[in-house]
């Protein structure tokens, strides 16, 4: 899901094409594993401060395909506090036990 300050931008035409041009470019298949992709993810996080960058929000250099179970593991990795894991095929595991 979006954050409120990026809605704008996933919903403008510019992203749509580029998201569509980006995926055809990549026969659709994600860039990790080979399945099928759904997700034309940004390789470096945006932040607010980039939506007037081009390069990092529409620049090739910053994209790549993922399916839903890789994009899930990049996330994942990113944030391992996170309330929900999962494993090699995309199954969700339960939560790791807090440290106490």
């Amino acid at each position: 899901m979006a954050k409120a300050w990026a809605k704008a931008f996933y919903n403008s035409s510019a992203w749509q094409q580029t998201r569509i041009a980006y995926m055809v470019s990549r026969h659709g298949l994600c860039e990790r594993c080979g399945r099928p992709g759904l997700i034309v993810h940004h390789r470096k996080a945006l932040r607010p401060q980039d939506m007037g960058n081009p390069k990092r929000t529409l620049g090739w250099d910053n994209l790549e395909v993922l399916c839903h179970r890789c994009h899930d593991l990049e996330h994942m990795a990113k944030h391992p506090a996170a309330r929900c894991r999962f494993d090699e095929d995309g199954n969700v595991l339960p939560p790791l036990p807090k440290k106490r």
